[in-house]
C-alpha cells in the first residue's frame, strides 16, 4: 500500500503517526508547512533553543497561533495542538511521539538528540547530515540495535541520491556514478559568511527575507556540504570516493554521462562505482546552460549490447559509446520533502537511506594560514572547510572529522590547505560526540 494511502487510514483510525521536532530553522520551517497538509501526521511538540523562533517561523509558513500552545504537553496533546518547548529531552522522553526529526544543524548536539532518541524507543529521520557525515555508521548501529529505526532525510540530497542508486542497483543496472550538482569554483572553498551571498547569487535582502542563516549556506559554497553529502552517501551505498577530494567536473545534464566515465574512457572517474559533484560553472566562471546545480543524478552502464539497443531505442540520452546514461531530478525540495522520511521511517519501517559502513569522511581543511590558539569555527565558517577523503586514507593519518572542528583550540600552527589531525587540537574528549565518534572508528576499522 502507498504511504499516503497509509498515511489517510492512519487519520480515518484516529491514529496519527506521532512526530517531535526538534529545530524549528529554515528546514525545520520548511516541513512545518507541510505537516498541516498531510494527512496522518501529528506533530507533538517543537524543541528549539527559542520559543520566539519557532513562533516567528510557524507564523511564517502560515500556521495559526491556535494550532500550536506552550502551557502544558498532555494538554495540548488532547486538543490536537503542537506544544513548544525549549526541553528537548522531556519532548523525546515523552510517550506520545513515534518519530523524532532531529533538525538542529548542529551536529555535535544532533548527536545526543538521536542518542537520547533511541534509549527512549523513538525512530530518528537526521536531517543533521553533518551529524551522519561523522558518526553516522555507528548512530544506525545503535538504532537497530534497539529495533529501531534511523534515517537520512528525503528531500536533502543524500537521501535523494541513495533512491536513484537503489532505483538502478534494483533494476539491475551497475552503478557508474552518483551524486548531485554545485556551484563551484575552487576559490569558493576560501568563501566565508561575509562573502557567500555575493558568491552564492543571492542578494542580502533575498537573505534575510528567507530567513537563511550566512554560516550555513556558506558551508554549501565552500565545498563543506557537497562533501559531507557525498560521505552519507558513500556509507550508505559503498560507493567510493575521490582519493583526495571532489573533483567537481563542468558539465550540462547532457553532458553528465559524458564526464561520469572512467579516465580510461574518456570521463573523470579514478574507477567505476564512485560518488562525485558536478559543477554548474565552467572554470573560467561562464554559467552552463540547463545545469543540474540543484538536483541529483546517477549514471549506469549497460553491461550487454542489449541493453544498449534499448537505451538508443527508446532515445535514451548516454555518452557516445551508447553505454552510459544518465537519470536525474534537476530539483530538490529540501524540508518540503521530510514527509517521505517521517511515513516510511513509521509506516513501513524503511529508512530513506542509512549508513551501512564506515566508507568514507570529511576532514577539516585549513581555509588560510592558522595559528596555534585559534578556534576553530566549524563548516560554513572563517577556518576550515570540508574535504571529502576515503576512510582509510582518513583514519591512517588521524584526520580531525570537520562535524567535532567546531569551538575546537588548535595547538599548534596549520598551513592554508593542509587537512587536521586529532593532534592539532585540543579536544574536549567527554563530548558524547567526540566518544561516539572513537566508538565507530574502533569498531568500523578501515
Amino acid at each position: 500500500m502507498s504511504l499516503y494511502l497509509q498515511l489517510q487510514q492512519r487519520a480515518a483510525q484516529q491514529k496519527p503517526v506521532r512526530v517531535a521536532l526538534i529545530g524549528a530553522g529554515k528546514f525545520g520551517a520548511m516541513y512545518l508547512s507541510q505537516v498541516p497538509r498531510t494527512p496522518g501526521v501529528h506533530l507533538v511538540g517543537i524543541a528549539d533553543l527559542s520559543i520566539d523562533n519557532a513562533r516567528a517561523n510557524l507564523n511564517r509558513v502560515g500556521w495559526p497561533a491556535h494550532q500550536y500552545s506552550a502551557s502544558d504537553l498532555d494538554h495540548a496533546f488532547k486538543q490536537g495542538l503542537t506544544f513548544l518547548t525549549q526541553d528537548w529531552q522531556m519532548l523525546v522522553a515523552h510517550p506520545l511521539v513515534d518519530v523524532v526529526v532531529e533538525c538542529t544543524g548542529n551536529p555535535i548536539a544532533a548527536v545526543e538528540h538521536c542518542l537520547a532518541a533511541f534509549a527512549h524507543g523513538k525512530h530518528v529521520v537526521n536531517v543533521t547530515v553533518e551529524a551522519d557525515a561523522f558518526c553516522g555508521p555507528l548512530l544506525a548501529q545503535k538504532a537497530a540495535d534497539a529495533g529501531l529505526v534511523y534515517s537520512m532525510a528525503f528531500g536533502d540530497q543524500p537521501a535523494l541520491i541513495c533512491d536513484l542508486v537503489d532505483w538502478a542497483r534494483t533494476c539491475g543496472f551497475p552503478v557508474t556514478a552518483a551524486g548531485r550538482g554545485h556551484k563551484w569554483l575552487p576559490h569558493f572553498s576560501e568563501s566565508t559568511p561575509e562573502t557567500v551571498w555575493g558568491n552564492y547569487g543571492l542578494t542580502p535582502e533575498q537573505a534575510n527575507r528567507g530567513g537563511l542563516n550566512p554560516k550555513m549556506f556558506n558551508s554549501f559554497l565552500d565545498g563543506s556540504k557537497p562533501s559531507i553529502e557525498c560521505t552519507a552517501v558513500a556509507n550508505a551505498t559503498g560507493l567510493h570516493v575521490p582519493s583526495n577530494g571532489l573533483l567537481y567536473p563542468p558539465a550540462s545534464v547532457e553532458d553528465i554521462p559524458y564526464v561520469t566515465r572512467p579516465k580510461s574512457e574518456g570521463g573523470v572517474l579514478e574507477r567505476k562505482g564512485m560518488v562525485e559533484v558536478i559543477s554548474s560553472l565552467e572554470a573560467d566562471g561562464r554559467v552552463i546552460p540547463y545545469d543540474i546545480r540543484m538536483g541529483v543524478w546517477v549514471t549506469v552502464e549497460a553491461e550487454t549490447d542489449y541493453i544498449k539497443h534499448c537505451f538508443e531505442e527508446y532515445n535514451a540520452h548516454t555518452d557516445p559509446s551508447g553505454r552510459y546514461f544518465t537519470l536525474y531530478k534537476r530539483w530538490h525540495l529540501i524540508g518540503l520533502e521530510v514527509g517521505m522520511s517521517v511515513a516510511s521511517v513509521a509506516l513501513r519501517g524503511e529508512a530513506t537511506g542509512v549508513a551501512q559502513g564506515w566508507h568514507a569522511d570529511v576532514v577539516a581543511t585549513a581555509k588560510r594560514d592558522l595559528k596555534a590558539g585559534e578556534m576553530l569555527d566549524g563548516e560554513g565558517g572563517y577556518t576550515v572547510w570540508g574535504k571529502l577523503l576515503p576512510a582509510s586514507t582518513s583514519s591512517r593519518m588521524g584526520g580531525l572529522p570537520l562535524g567535532l572542528a567546531h569551538q575546537v583550540k588548535l595547538v599548534r600552527d596549520v598551513k592554508k590547505g593542509q587537512s587536521l589531525c586529532w593532534d592539532d587540537v585540543a579536544m574536549d574528549t567527554q563530548l558524547p560526540a567526540y566518544k561516539i565518534r572513537r566508538e565507530m572508528e574502533a569498531l568500523f576499522k578501515v
